[in-house]
């Protein structure tokens, strides 16, 4: 399920950069500001993974479809050691299927330079800012996503505040380091583009921010405030992790 999570993601990410990025697209065309053309992408990628994440696979596995996500869940002592290695590894081999699926159904207009299998790279600014802005989007969505999933009022909507933060990201922070926040995802794009020199920035910068903001998370209100692994858990699906939402409903 992990897998084909990512791998939808990643079928989405392609078809929508082809669509807003091609410049034989009619939508490039039609739009030729790049911060619209970039509002446009947030907001089908927040769309996607919010839908994923709603899915009837999403509320099974916890539609985590990030490495750095799941180490951050099992460093909080929310998942089995070998639960958290076979997500991980199911989610490099999601995120490489999906690209391959997208190149097997779009083609040429995939390869294309302007496209390049929708490959995460830095902007102009190089590598050192790429990867300072990917350590901090990637600090900001997991402790956004601590903060909602373990509130009574508001877990309901965590998928919603993680979206939105996808969309604000590619907006705006896109053109500093392409806006991955995910190892899984960006491999999956470096593979066929060849893209390998920058691959170090989003196998270092996600992983470590994410940790972090579990570190500071379970700093300021302890790991019993840690009360499962899944974005959401509004849903009768069967829970593999060490799960206390019951409680969580009962405070």
């Amino acid at each position: 399920m992990e897998a084909a999570l990512l791998a939808a993601f990643m079928l989405s990410a392609c078809v929508f950069t082809v669509l807003l990025e091609h410049p034989g697209s009619p939508v490039h065309q039609a739009i030729g500001n790049p911060l619209g053309r970039r509002a446009l992408a947030g907001l089908a990628m927040g769309a996607s993974l919010i839908v994923l994440v709603h899915s009837s696979w999403g509320k099974q596995s916890g539609a985590h479809m990030n490495p750095a996500v799941t180490l951050t869940f099992w460093s909080l002592g929310k998942i089995e050691r070998w639960d958290a290695a076979f997500y991980v590894a199911a989610q490099f081999a999601g995120g490489a299927s999906g690209v391959a699926v997208a190149d097997l159904l779009i083609g040429f207009p995939l390869r294309h330079s302007a496209v390049n299998y929708a490959a995460t790279t830095p902007g102009p600014g190089g590598a050192v800012i790429a990867l300072r802005a990917e350590f901090l989007i990637s600090l900001l969505l997991m402790s956004a996503v601590l903060i909602v999933s373990n509130s009574r009022r508001f877990s309901r909507y965590t998928a919603l505040v993680a979206g939105a933060l996808v969309a604000a990201f590619i907006t705006f922070e896109a053109p500093l380091s392409g806006m991955s926040m995910n190892p899984a995802r960006t491999l999956g794009s470096a593979l066929p583009a060849n893209e390998w020199n920058p691959l170090w920035i989003y196998f270092i910068a996600p992983p470590l921010a994410m940790l972090l903001a579990g570190g500071l998370y379970r700093f300021r209100r302890g790991g019993h405030a840690v009360f499962c692994a899944k974005l959401h858990h509004h849903n009768g699906k069967r829970c593999i992790f060490r799960c206390k939402y019951g409680e969580l409903n009962v405070q």
